[in-house]
């Protein structure tokens, strides 16, 4: 597990982690494939939320 201590991050955190670009991750929100949740304005994505969206990412295949 590449997050050892931390339970939530941040956006930019997602970003830096995965490299998916900061509008990409609120588009994955938005249509509900990455769970998100508020606190003030914060918007913050649960560790296992993220590594459950990760793993459901369809498997890259090279196509000839």
């Amino acid at each position: 597990m590449w997050f050892t201590m931390k339970y939530s991050l941040s956006i930019e955190e997602v970003v830096n982690a995965t490299g998916i670009g900061r509008t990409k991750v609120y588009e994955a929100i938005n249509a509900g494939l990455l769970k998100a949740k508020k606190y003030g304005r914060r918007t913050i994505i649960m560790q296992r939320d993220l590594e459950d969206f990760l793993s459901n990412l369809e498997s890259y295949s090279a196509q000839h």
